[in-house]
């Protein structure tokens, strides 16, 4: 454990020390390694094993010793016949037996020869073991929807942080120019006005997107195990029509597979509850030393003892317990089976929805590319006839907050088509 401690730390530190800029395969490793959640899952599988190391151990064979050292303040005494002792019929005497001081040590070897629930029990862990490892593969998956889903949220961010920066640069080249137009009497001092009074627009939205990437830079060194002090940088990623879907091919449905899991463990409790009306039966022998005492007579002695036996326990009737728990199991094998059947028509749909979502906000993106592409050139236009003194600066807002609409559609188009394909994926398993 020890060497796989230093061994994770080792790939850590090649992370944070070698290169700052992480993309999302590195995001995806570094949770697979380091995320708590993920960790737990695994300690899952880890502790499901050495429960069936400690139930393999019921059929070992047990030791057990017991000690019981007595001082009997009153002796207990027990009621004869007195013709016992040569008097009348009818009569009875009590006689003390024992002596004031008793040592008993006991040693007993306990071996089950054959339980029916013991074998019934390790089929079920058995099966736990299946079910657990299915659910550390969900959450895997869970968790890298989570990574990506904060990369690319983070990504779309940063972009929309730059839109913002170069806009507000823009308008700054703007209102200097003015302002110098002001000086000579071209134009009046209200144009002015007007520019800053949309720099302060474009600030203010510039704080709360710088606020809104520190949050989520926070919470992806959290999904990723990273030091909260380490800074991060991430690596660009276009905003273009290029696809995470590299792999479509590859359907792994966990979710499935844990339903027909839980369906065997279904049939194995039916039979463990059959079982339960068979006998046990258990080998033992113990040997036993009683030393007595009475001082006052000066009287010691010991004496051992010892036996083997054979245990058979059988339980005629129970009140019709096992009876019940039949039904029960009958009714929840039901269940299981309407929600196989039901868990399959979501998955299907889940999958069909997200496909199509993928094809539409693929379409959305590129026309929100294009929608970019006019308002950038509208402006530059716009800016041109505004330098010229041909048109006002209510027309080069106006085509200011085209430019910006334009820009956060964009970045909208491209974070809604990432998450359509990571939903894809997870919906057949396979984000990796």
């Amino acid at each position: 454990m020890k060497k796989k401690l230093i061994g994770l730390a080792v790939v850590l530190s090649g992370f944070y020390s070698s290169a700052q800029e992480l993309d999302l395969e590195t995001c995806l490793k570094m949770a697979d390694s380091a995320n708590l959640t993920i960790r737990n899952a695994r300690l899952d599988i880890a502790i499901n094993e050495k429960q069936i190391d400690a139930y393999l151990s019921a059929r070992l064979p047990k030791l057990a010793f017991a000690g019981d050292y007595k001082y009997n303040a009153v002796i207990p005494g027990q009621v004869v016949p007195g013709q016992f002792f040569g008097g009348p019929p009818g009569t009875y005497s009590t006689v003390q037996f024992g002596v004031p001081f008793t040592l008993s040590n006991t040693l007993q070897l306990t071996q089950v020869l054959y339980n029916p629930q013991v074998n019934y029990g390790i089929r079920a862990l058995e099966i736990n073991s299946q079910i657990v490892e299915i659910q550390q593969r969900l959450t895997i998956q869970e968790v890298r929807h989570q990574v990506a889903g904060t990369y690319f949220n983070l990504q779309a961010i940063t972009k929309q942080y730059d839109f913002v920066v170069g806009n507000i640069a823009s308008m700054d080249r703007l209102i200097q120019n003015m302002d110098a137009m002001v000086k000579q009497g071209l134009v009046v001092e209200t144009e002015v006005d007007k520019l800053k009074i949309n720099r302060l627009t474009l600030v203010n939205t510039r704080e709360t997107l710088s606020a809104s990437k520190d949050q989520l830079t926070t919470l992806l060194k959290i999904l990723i195990g990273m030091d909260g002090k380490a800074d991060v940088t991430l690596a660009s990623d276009q905003l273009v029509e290029k696809s995470i879907l590299v792999d479509e091919t590859t359907f792994s449905r966990p979710e499935q597979e844990l339903v027909k899991a839980q369906k065997q463990m279904n049939t194995e409790e039916r039979k463990g509850t059959s079982m339960a009306y068979l006998p046990s039966l258990a080998f033992y022998a113990a040997y036993n030393y009683t030393y007595n005492m009475k001082p006052e007579d000066d009287f010691r002695t010991g004496i051992d003892a010892a036996f083997l036996g054979i245990k058979l326990d059988w339980t005629l009737f129970d009140g019709l317990e096992k009876h019940n728990k039949q039904k029960v199991n009958a009714l929840n094998a039901q269940k299981i089976a309407n929600q196989e059947e039901l868990l399959a028509e979501q998955l299907d749909l889940q999958t069909s929805n997200a496909k199509r979502q993928v094809e539409i906000q693929t379409g959305s993106l590129a026309i929100s590319q294009e929608q970019l592409r006019l308002a950038q050139r509208v402006y530059k236009q716009t800016e041109a006839q505004f330098n010229e003194g041909t048109i006002g600066s209510n027309d080069l807002i106006i085509a200011d907050n085209s430019l910006q609409q334009a820009q956060t559609n964009v970045v909208a188009a491209y974070v809604q088509l990432r998450h359509a394909e990571l939903d894809y994926l997870k919906s057949i398993g396979n984000i990796k």
